[in-house]
């Protein structure tokens, strides 16, 4: 189900340099002397202190009133200046291009580790971003990293026809100690969602911005920590900014930016492993069950020897088992191309391209939880790219398809 603001009620709520940025994409064409940025605050390492018994965790607050103390976070003075009324909770940033980056922080209660997010939380963040879409000119999402591909991920295929920029962010650094990698993290956010306009849900770490469907966790220690293993980063955030707007992911419609909150929930992710059971597999598909994401060896390797698995595999395809096959690689694809491949399509198996596990599990409770689509509509529709989140290899016929957005 979907938002819609005619509908409130409903129930759906890197070295490469780039070129120069485009002025018809800068928010500085805006006359405005302002960008206003909500961040919504769900939780995660950023935000954390140190307790007396030298544990990070969670307090509430702490994070909007050491941001006032920041002069590159908040001109004080300014705001006192020329702050006043319903502006009164917002912090405002130094000149940037010419205009000034003015947020406001909503912060959850209670904040969250990102292994506690669930996907009723992706539903709340993406009701958010609904309710306050009309009145800023981008979103800042700080979250853990544990789960923030997950969510980045997620929000894509959620938020539809998407004009606005979205960013996550995190660190492996509390802000508050003197070496985060969060004060950077979040003010180069602040930045590109305030001050320019690239209509999609983005991931920016280490100086970088990436597609946040495409995006992963692939060190748990480094300040590299999330990264996008198929296409280059979007940005580079290095002396200068240096946008790849060629590649930048734009809806072609023109409807009313709304979202779609009701994800479906019976999906799940099945590594396949060497001398994996016939009954474990069987186990997995069983009901509710309604999707699977099958992470198989390289290319789209599964074991020839063993027509019991691709025989288990078809049966859930015949009950209504949605499967998709993508690659246990961090990079690369998976190709219907060669003979196991080719088996698993006959199986019913749906060849993921690219995508990464984050995005083909999310994009699978998405399409599932489209209720009015037919199952033969939503198995030709996972084939698709809709928000950027797998390499198109060949075009297919797409008429009459009235998914969201179109290629």
């Amino acid at each position: 189900m979907a938002h819609t603001k005619e509908a409130k009620a409903s129930q759906d709520h890197g070295s490469q340099k780039y070129p120069t940025l485009p002025t018809s994409l800068l928010n500085t064409s805006n006359p405005k002397p302002r960008s206003r940025v909500l961040v919504i605050h769900t939780g995660g390492t950023i935000g954390m202190q140190m307790n007396d018994s030298g544990v990070y965790e969670h307090k509430e607050g702490v994070l909007v009133n050491k941001l006032r103390t920041l002069p590159m976070f908040h001109d004080k003075e300014y705001a006192e200046t020329h702050f006043a009324g319903d502006e009164d909770d917002f912090l405002v940033m130094p000149h940037q291009k010419g205009r000034r980056v003015m947020y406001r922080i909503l912060e959850y209660k209670p904040l969250l580790n990102s292994s506690d997010i669930m996907m009723t939380d992706w539903g709340k963040i993406a009701s958010e971003l609904f309710e306050h879409y009309d009145h800023y000119d981008g979103f800042v999402v700080l979250h853990g990293t544990d789960t923030l591909a997950y969510t980045a991920s997620a929000l894509s295929f959620m938020c539809e026809n998407l004009g606005k920029t979205i960013i996550l962010t995190g660190s492996q650094i509390p802000f508050f100690e003197v070496r985060s990698d969060g004060i950077n993290n979040f003010l180069s956010s602040l930045i590109i969602a305030g001050l320019y306009t690239i209509p999609e849900v983005l991931v920016c770490f280490n100086n970088k911005i990436l597609r946040g469907n495409r995006t992963i966790k692939n060190d748990a220690i480094s300040f590299s920590a999330l990264i996008s293993p198929n296409i280059p980063p979007i940005a580079l955030l290095e002396s200068r900014i240096d946008v790849d707007w060629s590649a930048v992911f734009r809806a072609t419609g023109t409807e009313k930016f709304r979202v779609h909150t009701n994800m479906c929930q019976n999906v799940g992710l099945l590594r396949m492993f060497p001398g994996i059971t016939t009954q474990t597999v069987k186990t997995f598909l069983q009901p509710p069950m309604q999707g699977v994401i099958l992470e198989i060896f390289g290319q789209g390797n599964a074991p020839e020897n063993r027509p019991d698995l691709f025989s288990v595999l078809k049966e859930a395809f015949e009950l209504g088992v949605v499967i998709i096959n993508i690659t246990q690689c961090a990079k690369g694809c998976v190709v219907a191309s060669n003979a196991t491949g080719k088996a698993l399509e006959d199986a019913g198996v749906i060849c993921g391209g690219d995508m990464t596990p984050e995005a083909a599990l999310t994009k699978l409770s998405y399409v599932l939880s489209k209720e009015t689509w037919a199952l033969d509509k939503k198995r030709m529709i996972l084939k698709r790219n809709l928000r950027g989140e797998m390499t198109v290899v060949a075009e297919e016929n797409i008429t009459n398809l009235d998914f969201g957005s179109r290629i």
